[in-house]
């Protein structure tokens, strides 16, 4: 009896993932401002450029801060709809956004004021930021 629950046990263990390794990952990137071009994507500590391609699994999350004195205007130009909330997004403010279906997504962030109107210094022209996520 004790060998059969202990096999029992066991096979419950294999046959469940951990929660752990089950649960998509949770990207936490920023718009940030720099002094060549004004701003840039980053992850975690990261740069990424004004234009950078992620990979990541069905069910991952970006949680987006703005860093960046500026307001973007945030809007999806390919792939399965996302829920995106207001478009505008506020300096100091975060939003998460789910990647539920595997697809190809292509987000733009258009800053709403330029660095000259905000008093930034900054090397040539304001970039425009694009961010592709392949979700497979």
């Amino acid at each position: 009896m004790r060998r059969s629950m202990l096999l029992a046990l066991l096979v419950l263990l294999v046959a469940t993932p951990s929660a752990h390794a089950a649960r998509p990952p949770t990207l936490a990137m920023s718009i940030v401002h720099v002094f060549r071009n004004c701003h840039v994507w980053t992850l975690g500590a990261k740069d990424l450029g004004a234009a950078p391609v992620l990979k990541t699994k069905p069910g991952a999350r970006i949680k987006l801060r703005i860093s960046c004195p500026m307001s973007f205007d945030l809007t999806q130009t390919a792939g399965p709809k996302l829920t995106l909330g207001s478009p505008r997004l506020v300096a100091g403010t975060t939003r998460t956004i789910v990647f539920a279906k595997p697809g190809v997504y292509r987000l733009l962030a258009r800053n709403v004021e330029t660095s000259e109107e905000m008093g930034l210094q900054t090397l040539g022209a304001d970039n425009v930021l694009r961010l592709t996520v392949r979700v497979s």
